[in-house]
C-alpha cells in the first residue's frame, strides 16, 4: 500500500469514513454508482471497502448478487445483508480472485494508498467479465476556488500546495484521478466516462443541499486536520510538529471562512470491459462533464 493509514483506527475514524459516505451519496444525489449497469450484477467488488457501508447499501439494493469488500483492516461490522461477506487483503498484491468473474469494481477515496493506478486498473480489467464495469471515485486534494476568493497566501491554500508536494515524495499524487481515464483507455477498456463534481469545503453554497453538504467536509476537515497532516508534512515536509500545530491553528481559521468558496474536484470515472476483448477500446463521446456545480455569487465556470 501507499502511505501508511494516517488517522488511529477508533471510533472516531470510523464514523468519518461512515459519514463521509453519506456525504458523498448526497453529493452523486444519491446513487452509490454511476455506471450505466444494465442488468442487476451478480459479483461486485469494493476495493478498500473501510467500514463496509457502501457494501452493505449495494448488498441490500442488489439482493440477487455477491457483494465481497476487501480492505486491510477488520473494521467491518458483523451483522451484515446474507450477500455481503468480508475479505482482508492488499489490493497492490497480485489478486487471487478468479479472473472474468466481476460485473462491477468499485473503489473509492484510495488516493493516498494507491502507488501505481495503472496496475490496478489493469487487474480490474482482467477481474472484470468480459460487459463489466469498473468505477473509481476520489476527491483530488487540489483547492480550487472559481471566484478568486480564496488568496493565494492563504494558510487554506498552502495546505492544498503542501500536500501535494508532500504526497509527490510518497509516490501517491493526489492528481492522479485526473489521469485515470488516460489509464482506462490504455488497459483497454471502453465506454471510458470522466465526471468532476465539485464538493464544497464549506457551507457557503446558496444550494440547500450543496450548502448540507459543505458542512459535513468542513466538519471533516476541522475534526481530522491534525491526523490528515501531521504524518504527511512530518515525514513528506520535515515540519516539526509544532509548526504543524500553529499552521493548523491558522487553517481553521480559513476553513471556518465562509467566504472562502473553496472546493474539492471529486472525480468519478467508470469504464467498461469490452464484450469482444480482442476488439479495440471505443474512446466514445466527450466523457468530461461538470457535474453538480457549486452555486456562487457568480456564474461558476465548468472545471477544465
Amino acid at each position: 500500500m501507499g502511505i501508511e493509514y494516517g488517522f488511529p483506527m477508533d471510533d472516531k475514524e470510523l464514523d468519518r469514513m461512515d459519514l463521509c459516505h453519506i456525504k458523498y451519496s448526497a453529493l452523486l444525489d444519491k446513487r452509490l454508482f454511476l455506471a450505466p449497469i444494465t442488468e442487476a450484477p451478480q459479483r461486485i467488488l469494493d476495493l478498500g471497502c473501510g467500514t463496509g457501508i457502501w457494501c452493505i447499501d449495494m448488498a441490500e439494493e442488489f439482493p440477487g448478487a455477491q457483494v465481497v469488500g476487501v480492505d486491510i483492516a477488520p473494521t467491518q461490522p458483523e451483522w451484515v445483508p446474507p450477500n455481503c461477506q468480508f475479505e482482508l487483503d492488499d489490493i497492490e498484491e497480485e489478486w487471487t480472485w478468479k479472473e472474468n468473474s466481476s460485473d462491477l469494481i468499485f473503489c473509492r477515496d484510495l488516493i493516498l494508498a494507491i502507488r501505481d493506478f495503472p496496475r490496478l486498473i489493469n487487474q480490474c480489467y482482467k477481474n472484470l467479465k468480459p460487459g463489466g464495469w469498473a468505477e473509481f471515485h476520489c476527491v483530488t486534494g487540489v483547492l480550487r476556488c472559481d471566484d478568486g476568493s480564496v488568496p493565494k497566501d492563504s494558510h487554506f491554500q498552502a495546505m492544498s500546495d503542501n500536500l501535494k508536494i508532500a504526497c509527490e515524495r510518497f509516490g501517491t499524487p493526489v492528481d492522479d484521478p485526473t489521469r485515470w481515464k488516460g489509464w482506462f483507455q490504455d488497459a483497454g477498456f471502453q465506454n471510458v466516462t470522466e465526471n468532476i463534481f465539485k464538493l464544497p469545503c464549506g457551507p457557503w453554497p446558496r444550494d440547500n443541499r450543496l450548502k448540507l453538504i459543505g458542512a459535513w467536509e468542513q466538519h471533516n476537515l476541522l475534526n481530522n486536520l491534525e491526523g490528515m497532516t501531521m504524518r504527511l508534512f512530518h515525514k513528506g515536509l520535515g515540519w516539526t510538529e509544532d509548526e504543524i500545530l500553529v499552521f493548523s491553528a491558522m487553517l481553521r481559521k480559513d476553513i471556518r471562512n465562509l467566504n472562502f468558496h473553496a472546493y474539492w474536484p471529486y472525480y468519478v470515472v467508470y469504464a467498461q470491459k469490452p464484450f469482444n476483448t480482442e476488439a479495440p477500446a471505443e474512446t466514445g463521446a466527450d466523457t468530461t462533464t461538470d457535474a453538480a456545480p457549486v452555486n456562487t455569487p457568480d456564474a461558476t465556470p465548468p472545471v477544465p
